[in-house]
């Protein structure tokens, strides 16, 4: 198993699994996924904003109607506080109902008694308790990760779309489906899926996928991207231009958003593309706590934030929304300042993976993007 991507074990049986997916209904219409295109063309022209956001790893025992209503009413609060403060409609994306794999740095962790141990990388592929066998990774899992979807859809709102990172190609190439009305093939797992940091290869498995779907797609951008692999993943993902159908995604970090983001943006502007951007704060500002627990810290974050609008302001580009990790639980994951990061308790610490935003804290960042972004009326978007 290589430290990225999972692959299963020899004695598994991927390909049964596979042919079980291939018949299995497309998760997501196709029609929902052209209304998201047109509403991110919207995003694209500067006349609406996206908020994003969800679990960092989702857990396959908190797929219950009830938990996805109350994950879909935060989205939409955030979205209207967004509304009040922007003059813009904001349009609502959940990292909901897939969000169940998860790429890593790392093939195998410390175990509690010091050896080695796979690693957790999402329900959809093994299990979070720290045992051999959890850890092992188990393919069928994934017919377990498309019923619990399924569910998660059924009790999702109309104003929410779902979205999540197309890493597993085993779950999502038997999801790709063939439109006979317009003769498109759509990723019918999630209405907009995403590469991540990780996983951007321009000539990888990943943007491979996301290059023959006709859904919007969306890639990470971090640090060590060059400008030259920007323009490829560009022509590859969006070749004629089309306001809504790539959105790109900002995860630099506070102390290198202004320094990096400047020369993509501007190869951006040289070719042509109306993406949507998007500041993902978060996984460019996580640190370790005094007990080795992850953490993140809002002032970074609120500071990255702002520096994505300034940058992006101008260069003549709308700064479109926020991708964020959150939950609407009180949970204690990230802290406020850096100086709590030596001693900060974090007594509700209840990640499968990565630190989130409780509701307070997710205000915050949104107060910050609000404070850097012109009304509409204001704000000059080049052309």
């Amino acid at each position: 198993m290589t430290g990225t991507v999972p692959t299963w074990p020899a004695t598994s049986d991927p390909d049964a699994v596979v042919a079980l997916l291939e018949q299995r209904a497309p998760l997501v219409g196709y029609e929902r996924c052209r209304a998201l295109h047109d509403e991110l063309a919207e995003v694209a022209e500067g006349r609406a904003v996206v908020v994003q956001g969800g679990d960092c790893a989702e857990m396959f025992t908190d797929m219950s109607a009830a938990s996805t209503r109350r994950k879909a009413e935060q989205l939409i609060a955030l979205g209207a506080a967004l509304t009040a403060s922007t003059g813009r409609r904001a349009v609502h994306i959940g990292r909901i109902a897939g969000q169940f794999a998860k790429p890593r740095s790392h093939a195998t962790e410390p175990g509690p008694d010091g050896e080695p141990l796979p690693v957790y990388r999402g329900d959809a592929v093994n299990a979070l308790t720290p045992t051999i066998e959890s850890r092992t990774a188990d393919p069928w899992r994934m017919l377990t990760a498309y019923d619990l979807a399924a569910d998660v859809l059924a009790a999702l709102p109309g104003d929410v779309y779902a979205s999540h990172e197309m890493l597993l190609a085993d779950y999502e190439q038997p999801l790709i489906r063939h439109d006979a009305a317009t003769g498109a093939r759509y990723g019918t797992s999630g209405h907009l899926l995403w590469a991540g940091h990780r996983t951007r290869d321009p000539y990888g498995p990943q943007i491979s996928m996301l290059a023959g779907i006709a859904n919007p797609v969306a890639v990470k951008l971090g640090p060590g991207l060059t400008p030259a692999d920007l323009a490829v993943l560009i022509d590859r993902l969006d070749p004629a231009r089309t306001p809504g159908r790539l959105t790109l995604i900002a995860r630099f970090g506070a102390d290198d958003i202004r320094r990096k983001l400047p020369a993509l943006a501007e190869t951006v502007r040289r070719s042509g593309a109306r993406p949507v951007w998007l500041s993902d704060p978060m996984h460019g500002n996580t640190v370790r706590t005094r007990d080795g627990r992850k953490t993140r810290v809002v002032d970074d974050m609120a500071d990255e934030v702002t520096g994505f609008a300034e940058v992006l302001l101008a260069a003549g580009s709308h700064p479109g929304g926020l991708h964020l990790e959150l939950s609407p639980d009180d949970v204690t994951e990230c802290v406020a300042t850096r100086a709590e990061v030596a001693t900060a308790a974090l007594p509700r610490y209840r990640t499968a993976c990565d630190p989130r935003l409780n509701p307070a804290q997710a205000r915050t960042l949104l107060s910050a993007y609000a404070a850097a972004v012109p009304d509409e009326s204001e704000e000059i978007v080049h052309a």
